[in-house]
C-alpha cells in the first residue's frame, strides 16, 4: 500500500522581524506535533513577492503575510490560504492577528501606572495595525478624561505595508517638530518598535529627556531594535508564536474541508517588557524629575544624598519632603533601587563575578552589595542568578 504524500505547506513569512520569526516558530510547532506536513520556506522580507517556485511546487496550502503585491499570485494556486499580515481584507482568506485592543490596553495601563496623565500616539497612517491601536488607545485616554496628541506619517492607502512604513523615514522632520510641542511629562505609545526607534532618535536630537519628560512604549518586543534604542525601548510583547500556531491549526481544518467560523481571529498579547524608556515615575515637579534623572544616570558611580544636594537647588529637607510626598520614598531609597536594578541586570545577562558587579554598581565591597541585595530582594545575589538561569524571560 502506497503511503499518501505529505501535504506541502508554503510559509511566506519574513524572518527579518522578530514577529515573523515567532510566526514561523508557531507554525513549525504545529507541523511537528499535530500534522504530517512538509514545510516550504525561503529567506524573505516583508515586501518580498511570491517566489517563482511557488507555482510549480504543488503546495496544498499557504500561510502568508498576504498583502496587495502577493494576493493575485496566491489566488492562482487555488489552495487554502491563511493571512497573518492582516493589513487588508481579502475575500475568502481568513486571518489570524494580534488583538490590538488588548495591545493598546497594556500600553495605556503601563504608562498610567507610571504616573503619566498626558498621552501621545505616533504611528503609520493607513497601516491597519497602527490605525487599530490608535483607535483603541484614543478611547482609553478619552475614558480616563486625559489629553491625547497624535502624529502619523502621511502614507498612501491601499499600499503594501513596507511602503506605508517607509513614509515614516520621510516624516522625521515633522515628527521632530511635533515632539517638541508635547507638554512634559507625557506618555507616548508608538505603533511598533520600528516607529519607536525613529521617535527615540528624534528625542535625542531634540534633547528631550526619556523617560522623565517622555515615556515611550512600542509594540513587538523586538530585542534587536529595542536594545539598539537609546534608551532601550519598553515594548508590548505579542504572542506571535500563538498566532502562527493558530494559523496552522486553521489551515489544517481548511484542508479537511471545514470552513472558517470567523473571518478574523484575535490572539491576545503576552505582556509588557519594561526597559529604560518607561522606567520612571512621572511627576509634574520638574526639579524632582531632574533629580531623578541625575540619580538614574549616576547611582552606580557611588553618589549619595549629599552629592544630590550639591546638584539641586533644593535643600536636603526640601528634597526629602518632595521625595516622600510625590514618590513615597527617600532619595537614598531611590539610589539603592537604581543600583539594584543594574545589579539584577548584570546577574541575569552576564557571567561577571560579584566583585566585578560591585565595582560597576557603586559598592565598595561585594559584602556590602550582598547585604543590601539580601535585605531588599529577600535572596542572595547567587540565588537570584540561579533562579534567573532556571527561568529565562520567555519569548
Amino acid at each position: 500500500m502506497m503511503r499518501k504524500p505529505r501535504p506541502a505547506i508554503a510559509l511566506l513569512v519574513e524572518a527579518s522581524r522578530s514577529y515573523g520569526r515567532d510566526l514561523l516558530r508557531g507554525a513549525a510547532l504545529y507541523a511537528r506535533t499535530q500534522s504530517d506536513w512538509s514545510l516550504l520556506h525561503q529567506e524573505m522580507t516583508l515586501d518580498t513577492g511570491a517566489p517563482d517556485w511557488l507555482a510549480s511546487a504543488g503546495v496544498s496550502g499557504v500561510i502568508a503575510r498576504v498583502d496587495t503585491h502577493t494576493i493575485d499570485s496566491l489566488r492562482k494556486l487555488n489552495v487554502p490560504i491563511v493571512d497573518v499580515c492582516c493589513n487588508h481584507k481579502f475575500s475568502g482568506v481568513p486571518q489570524v492577528e494580534t488583538d490590538n485592543e488588548v495591545v493598546a490596553q497594556l500600553a495605556f495601563r503601563h504608562l498610567w501606572d507610571r504616573g503619566f496623565r498626558r498621552f501621545a500616539f505616533c504611528g503609520f497612517k493607513f497601516a491597519s495595525y497602527s490605525d487599530a491601536r490608535l483607535k483603541c488607545f484614543r478611547q482609553l485616554v478619552t475614558d480616563a478624561g486625559c489629553f491625547l496628541s497624535v502624529h502619523e506619517s502621511q502614507g498612501k492607502p491601499n499600499r503594501p505595508l513596507t511602503s506605508i512604513e517607509r513614509a515614516g523615514i520621510d516624516d522625521v522632520g515633522e515628527m521632530f517638530e511635533w515632539l517638541q510641542t508635547l507638554q512634559r511629562p507625557t506618555g507616548l505609545f508608538v505603533c511598533n518598535d520600528i516607529r519607536g526607534q525613529q521617535v527615540l532618535n528624534a528625542c535625542r536630537t531634540a534633547q528631550i529627556a526619556v523617560p522623565d519628560d517622555l515615556g515611550v512604549i512600542g509594540v513587538d518586543d523586538d530585542d534587536a531594535i529595542c536594545m539598539l534604542c537609546d534608551p532601550p525601548l519598553s515594548s508590548v510583547r505579542p504572542d506571535a508564536e500563538r498566532v502562527g500556531y493558530r494559523a496552522a491549526e486553521l489551515l489544517h481544518e481548511m484542508l479537511a474541508g471545514e470552513l472558517p467560523h470567523r473571518e478574523i481571529e484575535y490572539i491576545a498579547p503576552r505582556s509588557v517588557h519594561e526597559r529604560m524608556s518607561t522606567n520612571v515615575v512621572a511627576v509634574e515637579d520638574r526639579e524632582l524629575a531632574r533629580v531623578c534623572r541625575f540619580i538614574r544616570q549616576h547611582a552606580c558611580d557611588g553618589i549619595n544624598v549629599a552629592t544630590i544636594t550639591q546638584f539641586t537647588s533644593l535643600s536636603r529637607r526640601q528634597l526629602e519632603r518632595r521625595f516622600r510626598g510625590q514618590l513615597g520614598r527617600t532619595p537614598h531609597q531611590e539610589i539603592t533601587a537604581v543600583q539594584l536594578d543594574r545589579v539584577k541586570q548584570l546577574l541575569t545577562e552576564t557571567d561577571l563575578t560579584l566583585e566585578e558587579i560591585s565595582l560597576k554598581t557603586g559598592y565598595a565591597h561585594k559584602e556590602s552589595l550582598s547585604s543590601v541585595f539580601k535585605r531588599e530582594i529577600s535572596m542572595t545575589p547567587g540565588e537570584f542568578r540561579r533562579q534567573a538561569q532556571r527561568n529565562p524571560p520567555s519569548r
